[in-house]
C-alpha cells in the first residue's frame, strides 16, 4: 500500500532573535560550511531552502529564522480509492504554528500550545499560563553544516515519517495491521516545490502488514 505524503511551510510572521554568548570558549574543530556540504547537490531556492542529494537520496533543510513563527501543514496527496476507510486524497492533517529553535548542535522544531492563552497585558500572567501548559517538540536535527545565521540540516528521515498517523486509521477501520516500511519510502521530487512564501515536499509513502480478509 503507497501513500503520498506532503509537508507544506508557510510564513506566519518573521521575528528574529539573536542571543549573545556568554563565556564562550573558542571551538579549534571547523564545522562544514553549507557550500561545502551541498557541492553536489540541487539546490530548490525557497522560503526555506532545499538541497537534493540524488546519490544518497537525501533531501536537506537549510534554516535561516529562527524563533520566528510559520505554519506546517501535512496532508495526503493520493487516496487510496475507498471512502469508508477514510483516507482521501487532498485530506488535511493537523495545521500547527511552529518555530524553529536552536541548541548547540541540535535544531529542534517547537509547536506552541496555544489552544490555553491569557488575554492579558501582564506578562506574569502571560508566562504562567505558558509555563502551565507544555510545548511540544515536533521533530529534532543535528547540524550538518553552517555559516553564520544559517544551518543546514538532513531532513530526510523528518519528510518520511507517518506524519498522518495512518496505520491507526487503518486499525480503526478494521483494515490490518500495518506500519511504515522505510525501505520502499522515498523523497517525491517532481512534485517537491519551493518558493518565496511556502516551501512544499512531496514523499512516497509505502505501508506494509497484515490485511483483514473476510
Amino acid at each position: 500500500m503507497k501513500k503520498y505524503s506532503r509537508a507544506i511551510l508557510l510564513m506566519l510572521a518573521l521575528q528574529m532573535a539573536a542571543i549573545p554568548g556568554v563565556g564562550a570558549h573558542p571551538d579549534t574543530t571547523q564545522p562544514a560550511t553549507i557550500i561545502e556540504k551541498t557541492v553536489n547537490t540541487q539546490k530548490l531556492a525557497g522560503y526555506f531552502n532545499l538541497y537534493w542529494d540524488a546519490k544518497q537520496g537525501k533531501l536537506w533543510l537549510e534554516i535561516d529564522k529562527w524563533n520566528s513563527e510559520f505554519l506546517y501543514q501535512s496532508g495526503l496527496s493520493a487516496g487510496i480509492g475507498s471512502n469508508d476507510i477514510g483516507l482521501d486524497r487532498g485530506q488535511l492533517g493537523a495545521t500547527r504554528i511552529v518555530r524553529f529553535e536552536r541548541s548547540g548542535p541540535k535544531v529542534l522544531l517547537m509547536q506552541e500550545n496555544l489552544d490555553y492563552r491569557a488575554i492579558s497585558d501582564d506578562q506574569a500572567e502571560r508566562r504562567a499560563v505558558h509555563d502551565s501548559f507544555a510545548e511540544s517538540v515536533l521533530a529534532g536535527f543535528t547540524v550538518g553544516a553552517e555559516e553564520k545565521d544559517r544551518v543546514l540540516v538532513d531532513a530526510t528521515d523528518f519528510f518520511l515519517r507517518d506524519a498522518h498517523n495512518i496505520p491507526a486509521t487503518l486499525r480503526k477501520t478494521k483494515q490490518g495491521t500495518y506500519h511504515l516500511d522505510t525501505v520502499r519510502s522515498a523523497i517525491y521530487l517532481p512534485l517537491t516545490k519551493n518558493f518565496p512564501m511556502n516551501t512544499e515536499v512531496e514523499s512516497v509513502l509505502t505501508f506494509a502488514g497484515d490485511p483483514v480478509h473476510g
